[in-house]
């Protein structure tokens, strides 16, 4: 069951005397439990198109629908509330809130909607995140990788329709990038997100399911990953 769908998806700026076109005509369709993994050089387009699946920034025309719903025509005030319950976002410096422990940091999601916490299913989150001991604790006393498995646990909070990770290991050493690869693959397995990665992590490439890769605002390749 498709869960993402873009259609003639453009995004262009000026850049001095130049028009710029970051995404050039991008249609794709991903569905519900897929794992993709969005690779390519560097001014590709692949954070743009992240920042327009996350509905972080608006295309210059096309559409994203995700779970139904055109996040093109939302207004600004409904579009943070979609983001916000339909869509984890995973970066590659964390984005926690400095002053937040790791518990407030991990609901704040649902704390902003004024909704009531599932506390079943944040126990099992945090055991699943291995963060038992580190609660209390605020970021600043994290490691990186403790500070990014946060970030999942946030992002994972509300149950959302997509996971959306960008660089997630790009700021981390091997044994902590092996660590957040597996906590992605996990979620998808077993948690059965739909998880999109954009990275330069090969090893990430490796693990998921479906590689697109991007040049020059497009999708120039669509291959399942064979294991």
């Amino acid at each position: 069951m498709e869960i993402l769908r873009t259609e003639a998806l453009y995004k262009t700026y000026q850049q001095g005397d130049v028009l710029v076109r970051a995404l050039d005509g991008v249609n794709i369709s991903i569905d519900k439990g897929d794992f993709v993994a969005i690779v390519g050089p560097s001014g590709s387009g692949k954070s743009t198109l992240m920042h327009m699946l996350g509905g972080v920034d608006r295309p210059s025309s096309g559409r994203v629908i995700i779970a139904g719903r055109d996040i093109t025509q939302l207004n600004e005030d409904n579009l943070a509330i979609f983001r916000r319950r339909q869509v984890g976002l995973i970066y590659q410096f964390y984005n926690l809130i400095p002053i937040l422990n790791v518990e407030e940091n991990i609901k704040l999601p649902l704390l902003l909607d004024g909704q009531k916490v599932d506390e079943e299913h944040f126990i099992e989150l945090i055991h699943y995140l291995g963060l038992e001991d580190r609660l209390q604790h605020l970021p600043s006393q994290l490691s990186g990788g403790q500070q990014q498995r946060v970030s999942i646990g946030r992002a994972l909070i509300y149950h959302p329709a997509l996971i959306l990770a960008d660089e997630p290991t790009g700021n981390l050493d091997q044994e902590n990038s092996a660590e957040i690869v597996r906590l992605l693959k996990e979620s998808n397995e077993k948690l059965q997100q739909t998880v999109i990665v954009i990275t330069h992590d090969q090893r990430i490439a490796m693990q998921s399911k479906r590689v697109l890769t991007m040049s020059d605002g497009k999708i120039v390749r669509d291959e399942r990953v064979r294991r």
